[in-house]
């Protein structure tokens, strides 16, 4: 889904509350917004914290639910005879499916003329894929049988071992039997036992993973839709801070033993209970955001230019009239110099070009502010594939980057839960309910949580901290030592797996998210502000080809699912060839190793 960025330009010369053309320009526009049928002034207001709040909610809910899935999707497909490398495919699915989606989906919503707004409508339908996956994946063996699953009876089998080992002992062949028998115990459930209960799991995974994925777009895109320009930045503070509380706590939520709880029992059993109170708090959170603000139909937009979302364009259109009702600002503003600077270097243009009362610099002049005044387009699959095709080597070097990242850290997300439960506490996911393998597996998989609340954690608090390192240390050291950092704790986790190293090596992980969250979308925006995407000899050289901010905010985010794809057709046979999970860290380390080297040749603006 395409998204909507905070351009570093525009907000500086947007974001001065002491600004009197924006003070007038926001009140004007406030005004007029109340005098509709409905009342839209809160649309070009100041929000109060808890309207913020309200508004970065939902956030919080994705979270909730996106970490139930992580924690718990490959266990459960690993209990019902799904094998490493089938699990690890079935987590392409939904990136196969999102990668041509979401784009689409970014579409639809920038043209929906539905009364009820724009961007709630996409959010309410894929809030409803994500409920409908939070059900489907607890519940999905308790579905499969009832739809006529055989399911796998540890204790039937164990019976008929012992009965075929009595029949056999008069017959000489006990040691046969014995490693057949063994061969058999070993082997446990396989897929056929839950036909049912595999395909409407991993329906519920899919349905889960992609509309928590793509639903981030549009709710960021809905915060910022209802903020004025001045807020934005604080609002995608807010929002971070919101989805890395939502998986702090939904992590920890996975790591508590319910089963020894009321509640636990009640409910049937860790997971059931776990994505039970998640449900709960996603529908609230949900119902909490989308009722916090009515937005601007699209249709109104269009007929009326004040209520429109303010913007750079809008600005400099507004300071080009002659308008006595403003004649009160004394100050100079950053922008104001810049549209001087503007104008002189047109005016050269036109004392050179100017003949017979026509001058083309003055024509280009008219149509380039014209341009400036309309609003970027929605993006087309068309233009979408073309503009991956056809890119910048500045845009290409920092997508190859943000994927290699993606893939090291996607690694971690989807498989680190099963890496602890069997490599760091020696459990096994195919051994009986009650048997001790099998439990040392379950107290992996809930303390593998507590890891992964450490990493929600410290994204969050990473995230507050890497513009101000940014500025510190500059934008390419920050980079690329989020990365490495990465590469090195995975590597040794990896050698040494033990339960320090989990919580220690899991703020890694929320560094490196923390860096690809904030880093690429910074450099496509400054790309865009400068219009700077190659230079040489220090020299900016012009683009031919048009490019979207939005379009290229929407490649940026759209690797995460070429990345999901790679892995997810990649780590299970990794894991197969080593004989050890352990390979799934060595496989991060290895990307974030090249992320890090790609990220050198990155163009940093």
């Amino acid at each position: 889904m395409v998204g909507v960025a905070v351009d570093p330009s525009q907000a500086d010369q947007l974001s001065s509350a002491r600004n009197p053309m924006i003070k007038y320009m926001l009140k004007t526009r406030e005004n007029h917004a109340k005098e509709q049928d409905e009342d839209y002034s809160h649309v070009f207001r100041r929000k109060t914290r808890f309207e913020m709040f309200r508004l970065s909610a939902i956030a919080m809910a994705i979270e909730f639910a996106y970490a139930a899935e992580t924690s718990f999707v490959s266990p459960i497909l690993l209990s019902i005879g799904v094998d490493h490398k089938v699990m690890t495919m079935a987590w392409g699915l939904s990136p196969l499916i999102g990668f041509f989606v979401s784009p689409l989906l970014g579409s639809i919503s920038d043209r929906c003329k539905l009364r009820w707004g724009r961007r709630r409508p996409i959010i309410s339908i894929l809030s409803f894929g994500i409920f409908c996956g939070l059900i489907l994946v607890p519940y999905g063996k308790d579905l499969g049988v009832l739809l006529g699953d055989v399911g796998y009876n540890y204790t039937d089998t164990a019976e008929t071992v012992v009965s075929n080992i009595t029949s056999f002992v008069s017959e000489g062949s006990v040691a046969a039997l014995v490693a057949a028998a063994g061969s058999e115990v070993a082997t446990g459930p396989t897929a056929s036992d839950y036909k049912y209960a595999v395909i409407l799991t991993i329906l519920g995974m899919v349905m889960l993973d992609f509309d928590a994925d793509t639903c981030q777009t549009p709710a960021r895109t809905y915060l910022l839709d209802m903020c004025v320009p001045e807020e934005q930045p604080k609002a995608m503070t807010m929002f971070a801070l919101f989805a890395g509380f939502g998986g702090t706590i939904g992590y920890a939520i996975g790591g508590v033993d319910w089963e020894s709880t009321h509640i636990g029992s009640f409910l049937g059993g860790n997971i059931p209970t776990v994505f039970g109170l998640v449900t709960i708090i996603f529908v609230i959170c949900y119902f909490i955001t989308v009722t916090t603000f009515r937005e601007i139909p699209l249709p109104l937009m269009e007929k009326d230019e004040l209520l429109r979302p303010m913007s750079d364009a809008a600005v400099k259109k507004e300071l080009k009239k002659d308008n006595n009702a403003i004649y009160y600002i004394q100050e100079t503003t950053q922008l104001e110099l810049q549209m001087v600077a503007d104008d002189e270097k047109r005016a050269e243009a036109m004392q050179g070009s100017y003949q017979n009362g026509y001058s083309p610099a003055m024509e280009k002049s008219r149509k380039d502010l014209e341009t400036q005044s309309v609003a970027e387009p929605p993006v087309s699959l068309s233009a979408y594939l073309k503009s991956i095709v056809v890119m910048p080597y500045s845009m290409r070097m920092l997508a190859l980057t943000n994927l290699l990242c993606w893939m090291g850290h996607v690694t971690y997300c989807l498989y680190f839960t099963d890496f602890v439960g069997e490599a760091v506490y020696n459990g096994d996911p195919t051994a009986p309910p009650t048997s001790e393998a099998y439990l040392r597996y379950e107290a992996g998989v809930r303390f593998g949580c507590w890891g992964m609340s450490i990493y929600a954690f410290s994204c969050s608090i990473y995230s507050l901290s890497v513009t101000k390192l940014m500025k510190w240390f500059g934008t390419k050291a920050v980079y690329i030592s989020g990365m490495i950092y990465y590469a090195i704790g995975m590597l040794i986790l990896g050698l040494w797996p033990t339960k320090w190293g989990v919580l220690v090596f899991s703020t890694a992980a929320g560094i490196l998210y923390g860096t690809i969250f904030t880093v690429p979308f910074i450099l496509v925006a400054r790309y865009h502000a400068k219009n700077c995407f190659r230079m040489r000899n220090g020299e900016t050289l012009p683009l031919k080809q048009a490019r979207g901010l939005g379009t290229d905010v929407a490649i940026i985010s759209s690797v995460v699912f070429i990345a999901q794809l790679i892995v997810s057709v990649s780590v299970g046979p990794l894991v197969s060839w080593m004989g050890t999970t352990c390979a799934v860290l060595y496989a991060s380390t290895v990307m974030a190793f090249l992320a890090s080297i790609a990220a050198m040749f990155v163009m940093y603006v």
